[in-house]
C-alpha cells in the first residue's frame, strides 16, 4: 500500500509538472524523485544484506540525487544522456567507499555489487522526469503513476500466488487503459501496454519481497520503505520508453 501511496505522489506531481524553475520543468516532481532515492537509500543496505550499511547508503543516495540534477539541469532534448556518466561515477564512488571502511573490508565484492546494484534503483527513477520532455509530457507520467499506484493497492489485498499476480496485472492494465482512452495524447493502446508493463513489474517486486519480515525495530521499518519504493522508481524507466516509443 505504501508503494501506491508513492505513486500517488508522482502522479499529483505530473499533474502539477508545467510548474518551472530557472527554466526547468519539473521541480515538483524533481524534488520528489530526490526524496525517493534517499528513502530507497536507507533500507536497501538491509534489504540486500549488506556489510558498512552507511557506506552505501550513502553512494546509493548520492547517485540518485547526482542523477535527478543531471536530467533536471540537461537542455537536451534526450534527457537521459548524461545519466552513463553519473552512474560510471556511482561505481567509482563504490570502490572509493569501500577504501575509508574500517571493519576489515569484509565481504568486499559483495558489498560492491550490492551498492551498485542498489544504486541503480534511484537512478532509474530519472526516467520520470525524462518522461515530461517527450511528446506525451505529463500525461504519459499520470498515466504510468496511476497505473502503478492501482497495481500496488492491489497487490496489497490478501490473495495468493498466481490469482495475486493475476489481479494485479490486470488491474494495473485497466487502469492504463481507462486513463489513457481519457488523455487522447495516450490512447487506449499505448496505456493499455503501459499499464501491462507497470502490473507486471509491481506483481514481480511483491513476489519477490513477499518474504520480508514485516517485524523488527528501525532498520526493518527502513527495509519496508525501500521495497516499496523500488517499484515506484523502476517504473521511471518503463513510463520514459512508453513517452519514446509507444507515443511518439
Amino acid at each position: 500500500m505504501t508503494s501506491a501511496v508513492l505513486a500517488t505522489l508522482v502522479a499529483v506531481a505530473g499533474v502539477v509538472g508545467d510548474l518551472t524553475l530557472a527554466g526547468h520543468s519539473g521541480p515538483v516532481l524533481g524534488g520528489l524523485l530526490i526524496a525517493l532515492g534517499v528513502l530507497f537509500a536507507v533500507g536497501w543496505p538491509l534489504v540486500a544484506g549488506l556489510p558498512a550499511r552507511w557506506h552505501s547508503a550513502v553512494v546509493i543516495a548520492l547517485g540518485g540525487v547526482a542523477a535527478v540534477l543531471a536530467v533536471w539541469l540537461s537542455t537536451e532534448q534526450a534527457m537521459l544522456n548524461p545519466v552513463p556518466a553519473v552512474f560510471a561515477g556511482v561505481v567509482l564512488a563504490a570502490f572509493v567507499m569501500q577504501l575509508v571502511r574500517r571493519d576489515g573490508r569484509e565481504r568486499l565484492v559483495e558489498s560492491v555489487a550490492g551498492t551498485v546494484a542498489g544504486a541503480l534503483v534511484p537512478v532509474c527513477s530519472v526516467g520520470w522526469l525524462a518522461a515530461e520532455r517527450t511528446v506525451a509530457g505529463d500525461a504519459v507520467v499520470v498515466t504510468g503513476a496511476v497505473a502503478l499506484a492501482v497495481g500496488s493497492a492491489i497487490s496489497a489485498l490478501p490473495f495468493d500466488g498466481w490469482l495475486r499476480v493475476g489481479i494485479v496485472v490486470g488491474g494495473s492494465t485497466a487502469a492504463g487503459a481507462v486513463v489513457g482512452v481519457a488523455l487522447p495524447v495516450i490512447g487506449l493502446l499505448s496505456g493499455t501496454l503501459l499499464g501491462l508493463a507497470v502490473g507486471i513489474l509491481v506483481a514481480a517486486a511483491t513476489e519477490l519481497f513477499r518474504r520480508l519480515d514485516h517485524e523488527g525495530e528501525q532498520w526493518e521499518r527502513a527495509a519496508l520503505l525501500s521495497v516499496a519504493t523500488l517499484p515506484v522508481a523502476v517504473t521511471g524507466i518503463l513510463v520514459y520508453l512508453a513517452g519514446r516509443v509507444l507515443i511518439g
